[in-house]
């Protein structure tokens, strides 16, 4: 909805002259008349430090402008006044910005501390593709064992679609194959197809694995 987007955006701006408004209609009348005013003053000003607009960050990540997401996370100016759920989010979507550009070390830190946080539904629902990111930033540092621990994890919490499940799968191939345990290398791509991903990318890498899997013995 733009007007809550909207809302969210200017929240503190918003308090800050209801609280003004309030004071001055209780300078010219009594508290009472005014205090309705203070009420909504001190929703929006508090909301705003313990919730923060991680629902514009979110808005701007799905529509692709992550220069406007970056944006409006550095904007962020006490994300340790945010409460528990929400800090994970911000930390988790902090990973997010950093893998974007390649700065792998950044968004393990990042996305560490976002399920170190924990608790919480929202963090629930990123615990999942959490570890699968975390995951594969083992693989490119080459951690092998980290890297299976994560993806294992990351399927038995949860990952929301059937592009995200290809992927796991498809890594813990990659790591059987590596480890020359062909028998599981077959069961995880079987599982990985099983999620018929439509995505080029993923689409891509199976008939890739397809090749080396038909070569394989077990």
């Amino acid at each position: 909805m733009k007007w809550m987007n909207t809302v969210i955006k200017y929240r503190l701006w918003l308090g800050l002259a209801l609280l003004a408004l309030a004071i001055f209609v209780n300078y010219q009348t009594s508290f009472w008349p005014s205090f309705i005013i203070y009420f909504v003053a001190t929703v929006l000003i508090v909301g705003h430090f313990l919730f923060g607009p991680m629902r514009l960050i979110q808005t701007h990540m799905e529509n692709g402008d992550m220069e406007a997401a970056k944006k409006v996370v550095y904007g962020i100016m006490f994300p340790s006044l945010l409460i528990k759920p929400m800090r994970s989010v911000y930390y988790t979507i902090k990973g997010n910005l950093a893998m974007a550009t390649q700065d792998f070390d950044t968004a393990e830190k990042h996305m560490k501390k976002g399920l170190d946080l924990g608790g919480g539904s929202l963090t629930k629902q990123a615990e999942g593709p959490n570890k699968l990111q975390l995951g594969m930033l083992a693989m490119q540092k080459g951690n092998i064992k980290e890297a299976e621990s994560y993806i294992r994890a990351a399927i038995r919490a949860g990952l929301p679609d059937s592009e995200n499940n290809a992927v796991a799968y498809l890594q813990l191939c990659s790591i059987m194959m590596n480890k020359r345990e062909f028998r599981a290398a077959k069961d995880f791509f079987k599982k990985a197809k099983a999620f018929k991903p439509t995505t080029p990318q993923i689409v891509d890498q199976i008939k890739q694995m397809e090749k080396y899997i038909s070569r394989m013995p077990g």
